[in-house]
């Protein structure tokens, strides 16, 4: 097994220097730094935005093969991931914004996972009831909801709720707003402003990976080997937990390794509507703003994340597989 892995890691680290390179390539191809200076008031001289920009090595006028080996030489030697056309640095904006979607994205992530794998679990036991398909429908119209029209719909009702009561129990712009001075104000005011961007989050998670484990539940209660343990005379609560249910979280988890790591950018309309400065939002900005440096770190953080569960994903099949130990 530990040979497989290595092989496995190995080809990740070469896939993602490709997919660095051709971000780098076509961010340094299409974007236009230049065009940030063209309607400032007052208007800097070119040759003065030619020195800026060439600076900071994101000048057009360079070529993008001596751009390229330059960035590549900081990040490798110094890891200087560049700074952006403002004169932020990368590595400074990547640390702050990562750990800001790491702690948008870890609750809403473990309630979604778990909470959807007890609920399909459960009505995969209670199928065509009445619990099972009003489940369903609820599933189905989160799923269906964008996650834009679900994150408003949920600030519309915070509002009328504090309107109703004459309280300010939800707060959702930003991370942390103003809080008294007692022990421990400071945490629950992130709490407190942490509460809807998580239930927006975990509730498509809850409502996909509920369907995801339903189906899955479903295939194994009627495999052989689940009837064989009935026909033994093992009762139904454990022939499910631990056969049934045992052998359906093999797929899923692979399917969460890739689904967490894919959070970390695809919370950028949930960042934008409650107003957090993660990575998704970050994504975004970079690319407006011509930030090429900016765009390729992104592009790494994606891949190294992808990536990453890509591993994660081996090495469950690894545990689980005999035949891919040996291989």
């Amino acid at each position: 097994m530990t040979y497989y892995l290595i092989r496995r890691i190995l080809n990740y680290i070469v896939l993602l220097f490709i997919a660095i390179t051709l971000a780098y390539i076509m961010a340094s191809s299409f974007l236009r730094p230049e065009e940030l200076f063209a309607n400032r008031q007052p208007p800097m001289p070119p040759e003065q935005i030619r020195a800026y920009l060439q600076g900071y090595n994101i000048s057009s006028e360079t070529p993008v093969l001596e751009r390229y080996w330059t960035w590549l030489t900081n990040v490798f030697v110094h890891w200087d991931w560049g700074y952006s056309p403002q004169g932020d640095s990368v590595n400074g904006e990547m640390s702050r914004r990562a750990f800001v979607s790491l702690r948008l994205v870890t609750i809403g992530a473990l309630v979604g996972m778990v909470g959807g794998v007890a609920i399909g679990a459960w009505t995969a036991t209670k199928q065509y009831s009445v619990a099972d398909r009003t489940i369903s429908i609820i599933a189905l119209i989160l799923i269906s909801t964008p996650s834009i029209v679900l994150a408003i719909a949920l600030q519309i009702m915070a509002v009328n709720f504090n309107r109703a009561t004459g309280t300010e129990f939800f707060e959702f712009i930003g991370e942390y707003g103003q809080h008294g001075d007692y022990f421990g104000a400071a945490f629950f005011d992130r709490l407190q402003h942490l509460l809807l961007p998580t239930v927006s989050m975990s509730a498509m998670g809850l409502a996909s990976y509920s369907r995801y484990q339903r189906n899955l539940m479903l295939d194994t209660l009627g495999a052989d080997y689940v009837r064989t343990a009935r026909a033994k005379g093992l009762i139904k609560r454990k022939a499910v937990t631990r056969h049934a249910l045992r052998t359906s979280l093999i797929p899923m988890g692979t399917y969460f390794a890739f689904a967490v790591t894919g959070l970390m950018l695809g919370a950028a309309i949930t960042e934008s509507v409650f107003g957090w400065n993660g990575m998704g939002i970050y994504g975004v900005e970079t690319i407006q703003k011509a930030d090429i440096n900016g765009t390729v770190a992104v592009v790494a953080f994606s891949g190294a994340c992808t990536l990453a569960g890509a591993f994660l994903s081996d090495v469950l099949v690894a545990v689980i597989d005999p035949r891919v130990r040996v291989s």
